[in-house]
């Protein structure tokens, strides 16, 4: 199931080495996981930010590496829900490289929901708790 998003390796994604610089595939994850609030969703996530006023800052990020990713080509990023806490969601990532289907990447990404004024963590709201479970597990 999931949430899958598209993302093209730019040319400031890549190292001299002439492949995707680690932590690049974080930034695709987060790329992955706005595109969802839009595509989704059906809300724009900077509305989320400076409108409803919550935010969702990342405080644990892990990944593995299966295979590089170089300049050109198109990435698979598939979002599912790991963990749907009081406070907390946990997302798992698979990076995948099209059309031919090689795993790259996986990853989870913790982030915990806030009131952006104060800074402070609240409860995940209703609304997010079953946005977030449409995605599946």
């Amino acid at each position: 199931m999931g949430f899958h998003a598209e993302v093209k390796v730019r040319f400031s994604d890549v190292d001299n080495a002439g492949i995707v610089y680690y932590p690049r595939f974080f930034h695709f994850f987060h790329v992955a996981f706005e595109e969802m609030f839009s595509s989704k969703f059906g809300i724009h996530y900077v509305d989320v930010i400076n409108v409803e006023k919550l935010g969702f800052p990342a405080v644990h990020a892990e990944s593995d590496f299966k295979a590089p990713l170089r300049y050109g080509d198109i990435a698979d990023v598939e979002i599912s829900l790991g963990r749907l806490g009081e406070k907390s969601v946990t997302f798992d990532y698979r990076l995948v490289r099209q059309p031919a289907n090689e795993l790259c990447a996986t990853g989870k990404v913790t982030v915990a929901m806030i009131a952006m004024e104060g800074f402070r963590s609240i409860p995940v709201p209703e609304k997010y708790q079953k946005l977030f479970r449409s995605i599946g597990h």
